[in-house]
């Protein structure tokens, strides 16, 4: 098994390729190690000591690690534990666990511009910024404001805050004249 890596744009992730499928559909985000029970995967890679973070893509893992740990240590661990994951024939995820379709659900009287603003973000946003190791997904739609909560490498990124107001801000505020501002939330 060979395994490829990308840096990101956030120099605390690294995206690697294990050249197969690592999430039929959907996303799976673990910020924490508290949750990385729900995956086999996950869990081998939080066993990694500096990994502070792991996303799953329907091609990718992205990793995060703390700002004290170099990637140069932490590389070949983790290289390591998912060749040995995939190797296991374990799946990536437990049975039952929740993979994220990504947007939020929105109840209420803007659902035809909601709409509107999920299919930009799925058809524009997130296929780009699934190249750079993470997604970006709606959390909410009030008084003209965007809500929206980013994931894996987008999730601290130093660039996130120009990628929300220069592009995301600006293409959505240009097809939909209704939004005014995106903002981003944390989970």
């Amino acid at each position: 098994m060979f395994i490829q890596t990308e840096s990101t744009p956030n120099p605390a992730t690294l995206k690697f390729l294990p050249g197969q499928t690592v999430l039929e559909m959907g996303t799976a985000d673990f910020p924490s190690p508290d949750g990385a029970a729900a995956s086999p995967l996950a869990t081998r890679i939080f066993a990694v000591s500096g990994v502070t973070g792991v996303f799953f893509g329907n091609d990718f893992v992205t990793v995060t690690k703390d700002d004290a740990v170099d990637w140069d240590h932490l590389k070949p661990a983790i290289l390591g534990a998912i060749m040995e994951h995939f190797q296991s024939g374990q799946p990536v995820m437990s049975d039952g666990a929740q993979q994220s379709s990504g947007h939020a659900d929105h109840d209420g009287e803007d659902g035809e511009i909601v709409g509107q603003i999920k299919e930009l973000l799925d058809s524009r946003v997130r296929p780009a910024v699934a190249q750079d190791g993470g997604d970006i997904t709606f959390h909410g739609f009030e008084h003209g404001i965007v809500y929206l909560h980013m994931q894996g490498a987008c999730a601290g990124c130093p660039s996130s805050t120009l990628t929300l107001k220069m592009g995301i801000e600006n293409l959505l505020r240009h097809y939909i004249p209704e939004v005014t501002e995106v903002r981003p939330v944390t989970v």
